[in-house]
């Protein structure tokens, strides 16, 4: 195997003065859906220089990592890892190539590591050098949701105890979470999900969306912004169009989901699937959106999640109808969330939610609650677990 390298060919890559550079080991790539990782990721930045990995990614022939520059203060390594680099076995080899890929790139940024944050799969706790804070930032429950991800979870199982007893703090983001650490020996900061409130400040003004009809502006729609894989119950989506609301679904689907239950659903006059959409373009359908969806099966990885959708919908002050989350009960929204606890419940939730008017009092009140909750106060607390000043950001 060659050995592993880091390219940089721009040769920008100097650190921003002597601030600390935290890596912040992601769970998904820099550059795809832009959820809990890169929020967080971005937001470090007001406060440290951030050296962002990515998931190892398993090449044929190992040419070695890669290291760019995003923006002053931000770099993004990817680290090669060998074929089959998640399986038994062949991970600890990649762990091993992803830390030494970590501290190779500190180096040539020209900056000490003061911290180590890790929120994927890939143990990177032990790049954090002698005094340097490790913190295990649980964002899922990956070894209920093994298979949705296409690894094993025994072996998922094995890392998370490694990890559990290697990092010198764990955070993680839903009550279940919690408690699956303490069943560890482990005592976890609760640190939810946020949204991004001005991101939607405007929001009804946004441009209409070039790949909507036109007619559908000025009536009651629902809408789901989301992944359309088996997280969600794709029945209670068909329950929403089956009673005529006209229904919107803004996000990528998975080929092997659901069969052709979903072509089908998509098939019906009144439904619009516009598919993936960048994150700075949802202002936009949310503009058109009246009650957001947020349809989750009742599986243990569900239980454990928090989904981001939900409070980004309230953000948007939109109505927001939810499946009995435990992530939705911890709100406490009262009546600016709808819980349904049956299939029955979700359709009449999502009808009463449609046939309520629009007013500029519910849209304030929506998001003043989801400001409670904005994301730079999750990075407060999460950068006080790893000795971050944050006080600059503790507020919107």
């Amino acid at each position: 195997m060659a050995q592993s390298t880091v390219n940089a060919p721009d040769g920008k890559t100097g650190a921003t003065g002597d601030r600390l550079l935290v890596v912040y080991a992601g769970g998904t790539l820099y550059d795809g859906v832009a959820g809990t990782d890169r929020q967080i990721a971005d937001r470090l930045t007001r406060l440290a220089d951030v050296l962002y990995v990515d998931p190892p990614q398993p090449t044929r022939r190992f040419a070695g990592h890669a290291l760019e520059r995003v923006r002053p203060g931000l770099w993004r390594l990817t680290p090669a890892a060998p074929p089959g680099g998640y399986r038994p076995g062949v991970r600890r080899l990649t762990e091993v190539l992803a830390r030494r890929a970590v501290r190779r790139a500190a180096a040539t940024i020209g900056a000490p590591i003061g911290a180590v944050i890790v929120a994927g799969t890939i143990d990177l706790l032990g790049a954090a050098p002698p005094g340097a804070p490790a913190l295990w930032y649980r964002t899922d429950d990956l070894v209920a949701g093994a298979g949705l991800i296409g690894l094993s979870a025994g072996p998922l199982a094995r890392a998370e105890a490694r990890m559990a007893a290697r990092a010198d703090a764990i955070a993680v983001v839903s009550p279940a979470l919690a408690d699956r650490m303490a069943g560890l020996g482990r005592i976890a900061a609760l640190v939810p999900n946020g949204c991004d409130v001005a991101a939607y400040d405007g929001v009804d003004d946004a441009p209409w969306p070039d790949d909507l009809p036109q007619e559908l502006a000025g009536r009651p729609v629902a809408g789901f912004v989301g992944h359309v894989n088996a997280r969600i119950d794709l029945g209670l989506l068909e329950r929403v169009a089956a009673a005529g609301h006209p229904l919107v679904i803004v996000g990528p689907a998975s080929r092997d989901f659901a069969g052709g239950r979903f072509a089908e659903l998509c098939a019906l006059p009144n439904v619009h699937w516009v598919g993936r959409k960048p994150y700075v373009e949802l202002p936009s359908y949310l503009r058109a959106i009246d009650v957001g969806l947020t349809p989750y099966a009742d599986t243990a990885f569900n239980r454990a999640s928090f989904p981001l959708k939900t409070l980004e919908y309230l953000a948007a002050g939109r109505a927001a109808v939810t499946t009995a989350l435990p992530a939705a009960e911890w709100l406490a929204a009262g009546p600016l969330l709808r819980i349904a606890a049956t299939p029955e419940d979700f359709a009449r939730a999502a009808g009463e939610e449609l046939a309520r008017p629009r007013t500029g009092e519910l849209y304030a009140r929506r998001r003043a609650f989801a400001a409670e909750h904005d994301w730079n106060r999750r990075l407060a607390t999460l950068a006080g677990l790893i000795g971050v000043e944050a006080k600059e950001v503790a507020g919107r």
